[in-house]
């Protein structure tokens, strides 16, 4: 697994990729935001917030534009607001530092986990996947998802080619986000439990904040156009429904 790590420390980052490296992990290291957009991104992006250049928030922002990589935030950041706006710009998980080796190695083997077997996934080039009609053809080899795509009122989810369609729209959404409405969307009307969609769109060892998976719903209304798509059953979870046509 190659992994690219940003880092402008070097007493953090060299340490840190002689680690990986004694868990077979191939480790490119670049210090600023800049030098990391240039790509490749590798496998999976591990990200120290605290960059020379630029932000490390707006380098995974414009990271998540052209690419699907996983990306693991690295941050001293205590606040509960940083880790829950970086979630919300694409990334897959945080680690808070100080961390130890072995923790972050799991968090790498449980996002990658997630994001291979997802059906329909692009390759990590660092480059976008060309656009699809949800009515398009058949999945990429391999994918080992037969079903066509999942239609609901004007909503098309489509798993084969990991779209999202509103009308004639292309919905742009994060690997998380694609994942917890096409949860949702396997059974339109259910009741999915807060900890049943952790389970099964994060892992069912994640210990991130809890706002987590709000900051993903609040997301995906604002991007499906309507807030009414998905509604909240307080106490419990959250539903997916098609909502009332306005006046």
């Amino acid at each position: 697994m190659r992994v690219l790590l940003i880092e402008d420390d070097a007493s953090i980052a060299e340490p840190l990729a002689e680690g990986l490296g004694r868990y077979g992990l191939t480790v490119g290291r670049v210090a600023t935001g800049g030098a990391a957009l240039a790509g490749p991104f590798g496998d999976i992006v591990l990200l120290d917030l605290g960059l020379p250049d630029m932000d490390g928030i707006d380098v995974c922002r414009r990271i998540r534009q052209v690419s699907h990589v996983p990306i693991i935030m690295l941050t001293a950041r205590g606040e509960e607001a940083d880790r829950v706006v970086g979630l919300e710009m694409g990334a897959d998980d945080y680690l808070a530092k100080p961390f130890s080796m072995r923790e972050l190695i799991a968090r790498i083997r449980a996002v990658t986990r997630r994001t291979r077997t997802a059906a329909g996934h692009p390759e990590h080039t660092g480059l976008p996947a060309p656009p699809h009609r949800p009515d398009g053809h058949a999945a990429a080899p391999g994918t080992g998802h037969a079903e066509g795509p999942v239609r609901l009122g004007g909503l098309v989810v489509d798993r084969r080619t990991r779209q999202a369609w509103v009308g004639d729209a292309l919905v742009a959404l994060t690997p998380k986000e694609f994942d917890l409405l096409a949860l949702l969307a396997e059974d339109p009307g259910a009741v999915y439990s807060r900890q049943r969609i952790l389970d099964e769109v994060w892992d069912p060892h994640f210990h991130g904040p809890t706002k987590t998976l709000d900051v993903h719903v609040a997301a995906l209304r604002r991007k499906l156009g309507d807030s009414g798509w998905i509604h909240t059953v307080r106490g419990v979870g959250f539903r997916l429904v098609v909502p009332a046509p306005h006046a």
